[in-house]
């Protein structure tokens, strides 16, 4: 079952770990050609996020400790220079948030899917054992994924959806979203708590914003000065600076609490302490990044004193792709589309992901 479908793509394809110069792109890349119980969408626009950035630069290697800069990195290996720790294989086509149309179907697949609308789940599994951690890749990484004008997916990872928001606008959503409400999932946020949030400025940080009030938490948001106003319009309590010299002081000068009971991260670096420091005993953490820096000071005595909880937020359960898609179509959540690039000047885009001056995402289109 299939549309007329070009036998080559536009794709930006990462050739190698290293800097910008490793994204190259084609003009004639094969198109992929759905195998059975696969759809071949037709990629309407998909988001940046920072696995693409950090996969390219090999920052997930033990070798590296610095933070998050999209540049070559010292130390880093390409052995584990992948999210999972092993080594990724290359030529590789990026980007997780694809938003498109299936226009094909390999034998076997759902004919109801053809010409419907779509997400693509982002975490691929083992379906005979679909809870296993150590058997799960992700799109864009272990396969190739929405940087290009076609992509081809398992049918259980395409979710059809029903919405106004324009391709843009869903392609912010996938990855900053889900992992979001991985992290309030894990730290069991639920109604009245106060919840401390790290880089709220970026993707992840203005989902959680977004996703803790839909639970009725209480959220205070980190950021730099410049980016104030547009997290404030996401709808925190309160936005404080993201590099105070007292982190205590500041929460309670804007909100007059002395601590919170959770802190949702993922900036880590140097500040790291000071976020620990002000959990309210009994209370948690989660992280889901560290873009300021992976290595960390950290006194056991705080944690193990105070009787906190510290959960990783990486692999999604599954349903908790769908538990999102009914979130935006029921308009519980909005985008926050900060700029759009055509595809072939993605490095460009990277680039202004990378020096974080926007708040919300930037999504590439791959036939502007």
């Amino acid at each position: 079952m299939t549309t007329d479908i070009p036998g080559t793509m536009n794709a930006m394809v990462l050739t190698g770990h290293g800097g910008l110069e490793k994204l190259e792109f084609h003009q004639d890349w094969p198109t992929p050609s759905p195998v059975p119980g696969e759809a071949l969408i037709r990629v309407g626009a998909c988001g940046l996020n920072n696995t693409d950035v950090n996969t390219r630069s090999a920052w997930y290697s033990k070798g590296n400790t610095d933070a998050t800069t999209g540049a070559t990195l010292a130390g880093a290996d390409d052995n584990d220079g992948s999210w999972g720790g092993a080594r990724i294989t290359f030529p590789r086509i990026q980007g997780a948030d694809a938003v498109g149309e299936v226009v094909s179907l390999g034998d076997g697949a759902d004919p109801a899917l053809m010409g419907q609308r779509v997400l693509i789940d982002t975490w691929l599994r083992d379906w005979s054992d679909p809870l296993n951690l150590e058997r799960t890749g992700y799109f864009g990484s272990e396969c190739d994924g929405g940087f290009a004008q076609y992509a081809v997916a398992d049918q259980r990872y395409v979710h059809p959806i029903e919405s106004e928001f324009s391709d843009s606008e869903l392609a912010t959503f996938a990855t900053s979203y889900a992992t979001a409400e991985n992290m309030l999932n894990r730290a069991e946020v639920s109604v009245g708590d106060t919840v401390l949030i790290t880089g709220a400025s970026g993707g992840v940080g203005s989902a959680l914003i977004q996703l803790a009030n839909r639970r009725g938490a209480k959220c205070v948001a980190m950021c730099g000065a410049d980016k104030t106003p547009g997290v404030h319009a996401v709808g925190p309590l309160a936005v404080i600076d993201r590099s105070p010299a007292d982190l205590r002081a500041a929460l309670r000068d804007a909100t007059g609490w002395d601590s919170v009971d959770v802190v949702a991260d993922v900036v880590g670096g140097v500040l790291w302490p000071q976020l620990i420091g002000i959990i309210s005993r009994g209370g948690r953490y989660t992280c889901a990044g560290a873009i300021a820096g992976p290595v960390v000071e950290f006194d056991l005595r705080t944690f193990y004193l105070r009787d906190l909880t510290f959960t990783g937020a990486t692999v999604l359960p599954p349903g908790v792709f769908g538990d999102l898609v009914g979130y935006i179509e029921r308009q519980e959540i909005r985008p926050l589309l900060a700029a759009t690039y055509p595809l072939e000047k993605l490095r460009e885009a990277q680039q202004a992901f990378i020096d974080k001056r926007h708040v919300g995402n930037i999504v590439a289109h791959p036939f502007d």
